[in-house]
């Protein structure tokens, strides 16, 4: 198989998540119309992507394998495939528990599944839980589908029982981050700027960045050097995707990157911006409509002028830019001596430049 370009890399990730899903659903069809609607749904929506873990994973096993047999380059199509799956279940579970029925400018499967047109009030009580039951149950399915995945991959026994230590490791954490969040955002745990910026690294880093790349040094039978230095890459590159998510969220053009305009504010989702802003005076006034449910246009923009007041926003853009400078020292390792070829090097550094540019 040859791949010689990014369209061709997305198609044929595209090509193995099409094959999976179509597979599931002739077999889900013996269940019951309702079941295969269901996979055939979630088929739809895991598609279209932008698919940045499984690319990174194939980008830096190519580089790292530059002689990498068909059989070779096989197994980490598959893993990637994976890597996706298992992130998908992820974004159903974050989904279910932030209430979200929009993702990229439409109904997410929630939303499908309930029959919204763009009305949320359209949707009965019923619709939803209906809805929800269906996305926490598709996202065990593919959970277990990816981690069964890992199990089944040709490769040694030795590979194995790496891959699925890294998995099980990768699964926790990004649990425990969940967990983490959910607890700030309800006010069970106390909000601070470290212990947000360690939740975000173990919510989105762990599984986004660091999962693709140690499972590509893995398959590659890299130098340890070199997956241990993925492991701080991965942190960094995580750290500095989600803090640009949050900036979006707040500052972005949401006709751009299509998520409601003022979730992260109406839902007093605490990130690295508002733990800033709680250290300043402007606080006070932010404070009193930040997480109200009914919070209006003119709220939120209020809101935005004071957080890039009190220097929130120019905080969160710091933070950014220190996370990606960070992937830069890391690839050098202070004296050039990381072990990371330099193919892998430049598939690094193109992530953390799309990263730096980005808009949705």
């Amino acid at each position: 198989m040859t791949i010689t370009t990014q369209e061709d890399l997305s198609r044929t990730i595209e090509d193995a998540l099409r094959r999976r899903f179509s597979e599931r659903s002739v077999a889900a069809a013996e269940y019951g119309d309702e079941f295969a609607t269901l996979w055939r749904l979630a088929a739809d929506h895991v598609l279209g992507g932008k698919l940045i873990r499984p690319r990174l994973l194939l980008d830096v096993h190519r580089a790292l394998t530059p002689g990498s047999s068909a059989q070779g380059a096989e197994v980490a199509i598959e893993l990637a495939a994976d890597i996706e799956l298992l992130h998908f279940a992820f974004l159903l579970h974050d989904d279910v528990i932030d209430g979200d029925l929009i993702r990229r400018h439409r109904p997410n499967l929630i939303g499908s599944l309930a029959g919204i047109e763009g009305d949320h009030a359209a949707a009965t009580d019923a619709d939803l839980h209906w809805a929800r039951s269906g996305a926490i149950l598709m996202g065990d399915l593919l959970l277990s589908s990816a981690i069964l995945g890992f199990s089944r991959a040709a490769v040694s026994a030795g590979t194995r029982v790496r891959l699925l230590d890294l998995l099980e490791h990768v699964v926790l954490e990004t649990v425990a981050g969940e967990h983490t969040d959910v607890g700030l955002s309800d006010g069970v745990i106390r909000p601070d700027l470290q212990r947000i910026l360690a939740m975000t690294a173990y919510k989105t880093a762990t599984y986004s960045f660091a999962l693709p790349l140690r499972a590509a040094a893995i398959l590659a039978d890299a130098a340890p050097a070199v997956e241990s230095s993925m492991v701080e890459i991965g942190r960094h590159l995580g750290l500095a995707y989600q803090l640009q998510d949050d900036h979006l969220s707040v500052f972005g053009d949401h006709a751009v990157h299509g998520k409601d305009a003022h979730a992260d504010l109406r839902s007093g989702k605490e990130t690295a911006i508002i733990a800033y802003a709680r250290m300043t005076s402007e606080w006070s006034s932010i404070e009193p409509r930040f997480g109200q449910g009914d919070l209006l246009p003119d709220d939120a923009a209020r809101i935005r002028q004071l957080l890039i007041r009190c220097g929130a926003e120019s905080f969160i853009r710091s933070l950014v830019d220190d996370q990606l400078t960070a992937v830069h020292e890391a690839l050098e390792n202070g004296d050039g001596t990381s072990g990371i070829p330099e193919a892998a090097r430049l598939a690094i550094v193109a992530v953390a430049r799309s990263i730096e540019g980005r808009r949705r």
